[in-house]
């Protein structure tokens, strides 16, 4: 889609569209699923992603993709006879997908929960929480940043939602800043800091009895040399809720982080970049990294999880540097390592 006020931008960045409309006709139930599967199947062609709400006779979209792939979209969009009363509640380029791991994510409100419905709708919301909160955080305003923390979650925002839609989406904000000359080098690793000290403070939901666990040790480690450790920072807070054992490491070397590794044999390790910063050019080294963290303890099965922002904006997967996992964020990175700790155990008992 492209508004008619609406900017050009270069066709390698990222647009998102968001809207609302009226049904023209009260749909089904079937009708919505198959709304909702072939936009599905459309969006995957066009590498678009997003949401899609209906509730009580109105629609609440938001598309994310290609410039050239939203237009095309938009066209067919305005033309759809399903809906009318078409009103464009935001068009703006965004630096990573908020709906990266779904063609369309949709909800019917006579299908689920009003909860569900409202949890959909104020995870997008919260996006809208970025612009000040970055402001916040190059001013080195740490009580603001205290207060706002406080205010989301006293009005029932969870932990993992702020992390996954305000915290990490504001590193990422820096570390473009800092690449346009925005922001000194010097600002970036305070807010970084800042940031970090915010993670810390916000409560964490209790995991589940049936998924905690006392049996596993992680070792939580940034790439050798990183300098930026806000991510395996907030992992320890994690981890550490959900009854791991955690250790961790910030070598200067892959000899180093190999040495660690045979010395402790955790079950598994989690390798971060920058959340910050793209560093594509890291993952030859990192690929490297986890070939020598591997030779390290040979008889000795280990999980290892890569994270960092090329992970979380999907420009680089755990098979493109030889891991088993790549986190998009930190939230729920304790449940899924835990996941393959067990399948590749029993793998190996298999064998």
């Amino acid at each position: 889609m492209q508004s008619e006020d609406a900017p050009s931008v270069p066709t390698d960045w990222t647009r998102s569209i968001s809207y609302q409309s009226r049904a023209t006709a009260r749909p089904t139930a079937a009708d919505l699923r198959e709304l909702v599967s072939k936009a599905e199947a459309r969006n995957q062609t066009l590498g678009v992603t997003g949401m899609l709400l209906y509730d009580k006779g109105r629609f609440f979209q938001t598309l994310e993709g290609p410039p050239r792939a939203i237009e095309t979209l938009w066209t067919s969009i305005r033309s759809d006879p399903r809906h009318t009363d078409i009103e464009v509640l935001s068009e703006h380029v965004i630096p990573s997908r908020l709906f990266g791991g779904w063609n369309l994510l949709g909800y019917h409100g006579d299908e689920v929960p009003e909860a569900t419905l409202r949890q959909a709708k104020a995870e997008h919301e919260l996006t809208g929480e970025i612009p000040q909160f970055i402001d916040l955080v190059l001013n080195g305003d740490d009580i603001g940043i205290n207060r706002k923390i406080a205010a989301l979650i006293e009005s029932g925002w969870k932990g993992d939602l702020i992390l996954t839609h305000l915290i990490e989406p504001t590193a990422r904000a820096l570390g473009d800043a800092w690449l346009s000359d925005d922001c000194s080098e010097l600002d970036l690793a305070i807010g970084l800091s800042m940031l970090q000290l915010a993670g810390h403070a916000i409560v964490h939901d209790p995991t589940p009895a049936k998924l905690r666990t006392s049996q596993y040790r992680i070792l939580l480690a940034t790439a050798p040399g990183e300098p930026h450790m806000l991510g395996t920072s907030l992992l320890a807070d994690l981890f550490t809720d959900a009854g791991w054992n955690v250790d961790m490491a910030f070598p200067d070397s892959n000899q180093a982080l190999a040495n660690q590794l045979a010395a402790q044999q955790p079950d598994a390790v989690d390798i971060g970049l920058s959340d910050a910063l793209s560093r594509k050019n890291s993952l030859a080294l990192l690929r490297r990294t986890i070939e020598r963290s591997r030779f390290a303890a040979p008889d000795h099965l280990t999980v290892v999880s890569v994270g960092g922002r090329l992970f979380s904006e999907a420009a680089a997967t755990a098979e493109n540097v030889g891991a088993d996992y790549a986190r998009k964020t930190v939230a729920g990175a304790s449940i899924r390592i835990a996941e393959l700790i067990r399948l590749k155990r029993q793998e190996h008992r298999q064998t």
